[in-house]
Formats: structure tokens, sequence, C-alpha cells
């Protein structure tokens, strides 16, 4: 009984997602971030990539797609909830950069900048950094002690300013 109210809880939520052949989606994919952050791993932030043509429908909730040569090593075949509508919108322009996924899907973080430097408590400083990520906004940046970073990232780390970290 609890098993059929939470069903119909779960129900009421969902959204029925169904696409045609040529219709163009986006496909859930997870970045992870090469640093760990006070010790404890952050939630992963859900991107999406594409879009991509949906080539056919298998069975009632797949559809095969048609990916770039770049991800020639993921299978084409994905469950309706790891895609998104792709709505064309003709002032959309895609900056498109492409990633280095990996074989689950997910792709490594890579840091660009120092925004901010070090933070300060009540009666001592802690050296941290305010780092900005590839693929993320400067509102997205996040905290990160200086060591750690110097250690994970030494090759970008040239000079005492550390204000760029761009190749």
């Amino acid at each position: 009984m609890a098993q059929s109210r939470q069903k119909s809880y779960a129900d009421l939520r969902r959204k029925k997602l169904e696409f045609q052949v040529d219709d163009h989606v986006f496909l859930k994919i997870s970045p992870t971030k090469g640093v760990m952050r006070f010790g404890f791993r952050g939630k992963l932030s859900l991107r999406f990539l594409g879009p991509f043509e949906v080539l056919e429908r298998m069975g009632k909730v797949a559809y095969r797609l048609a990916l770039p040569p770049s991800l020639l090593g993921v299978y084409n075949v994905f469950h309706v909830s790891m895609l998104r509508k792709y709505i064309p919108d003709p002032s959309h322009v895609v900056d498109y950069e492409p990633l280095k996924l990996r074989d689950d899907l997910t792709y490594e973080e890579q840091p660009v900048k120092i925004v901010d430097k070090e933070q300060e408590f009540k009666r001592r400083t802690i050296h941290y950094v305010k780092v900005q990520w590839r693929n993320q906004s400067v509102r997205d940046a996040t905290w990160e002690l200086e060591d750690e970073m110097k250690e994970k990232y030494s090759y970008r780390f040239e000079d005492s300013s550390m204000s760029s970290l761009e190749d």
C-alpha cells in the first residue's frame, strides 16, 4: 500500500517525454571536479551536451542518437530520463568547445583563473583561492585550499600573482 501511494505521488510529478525521429535533444552528462573540497566531495552539477538528432526509437523509453565522432566510444542508445528536448532558436548561437568525455559520460573540470585570494576569519587567515573552472561562469567559482590547488595543478601556477591559469 505504501509503494502504491509513493508511486502515485511520483507519477504526478513525472513528465511524459516522447521524441520523434529527427527531433533534437540534449544529453545529460555529469562533471567531476579533480579537487576535494574541505575534505569531502561536493554534489555533481548536471550538465547537458548537444543537441543531437534522434535517429530512431528503441522500445518505449529508449532512443538512438546521432553522436559525433568525438563520442565514438559511447554507446548511442539512451534512456528518456537522460534526454531533454531542444527547442531551436535562430538567435541561439552555441559556442561549442568539445569536451574530453570519459566512457561513463563524465569529464574533469580544469581551473581557468584565480578570481580572489585569502579568506580571513576571526583570529587567523587561511590561505584559500577562489577558482573559476572551465565551462563555468565566474559566479560559479569555488573556494579551494591554496596548497591543494598548488599540489594538484602545480604546472598552472607559474608566478606568485596567480591571476590567470590559462594555457
